[in-house]
């Protein structure tokens, strides 16, 4: 009645695990920079909630996959 289970494997190849994360940690760092650049030379009359809630919720989705991406290619499979 047990049918064979498929094996599970990663879409993206193991060989790309440093590469990506390289990218998406230098990415994200740079939004980052970005996001404080922007705070710290934005008057008060001219800040923006809604663009301060973009940029750091773009700088957290590149930290935390390239984060997720580091810590495979360490071989930290979580």
């Amino acid at each position: 009645m047990a049918q064979s289970a498929k094996p599970i494997w990663s879409p993206v190849p193991e060989s790309m695990y440093p590469t990506l994360a390289f990218l998406m940690l230098a990415v994200g760092l740079v939004v980052t920079a970005g996001f404080f650049i922007y705070g710290a030379t934005s008057s008060r009359k001219n800040l923006s909630l809604a663009k301060e809630l973009t940029i750091g919720a773009v700088a957290s989705v590149f930290l935390g996959f390239g984060s997720l991406f580091l810590l495979l290619s360490c071989g930290v499979y979580v």
